[in-house]
């Protein structure tokens, strides 16, 4: 049995978040493709979150769904994400992912990296 099952949604994967990667889903004209969040060190602040499609699932990954799409999450990069959210906006600045995270003690300019 899935992990993913037995827990609480770990974070928030907004309306916004998932309809956008639906939309770049439908692009690419691959079904199976999901979207890995993760978190690696570097960046301005010690670590950095990540994004990117997967196809494939591990058998340690925490799966959130949400309208047809699936959030994928290492072990090593929940702990950094739980609680937090992940959304998209379009704003002046562009079009971007942005995880809000309540762990992070600072953040830098980018919005990209942080400590905890």
């Amino acid at each position: 049995m899935n992990a993913a099952t037995e827990l609480p949604s770990p974070l928030v994967f907004t309306d916004s978040a998932s309809n956008k990667v639906r939309e770049l889903i439908e692009e690419e004209g691959n079904p199976d493709l999901k979207l890995r969040v993760f978190v690696s060190g570097g960046g301005c602040s010690g670590f950095q979150y990540g994004f990117t499609f997967d196809e494939i699932t591990n058998d340690d990954d925490t799966q959130v769904e949400k309208n047809g799409v699936t959030l994928l999450i290492d072990p090593m990069s929940y702990q950094y994400l739980v609680g937090a959210e992940i959304d998209y906006t379009e704003g002046l600045e562009g079009s971007q992912f942005v995880i809000k995270n309540p762990n992070a003690t600072s953040t830098c300019g980018c919005g990209s990296s942080f400590s905890a």
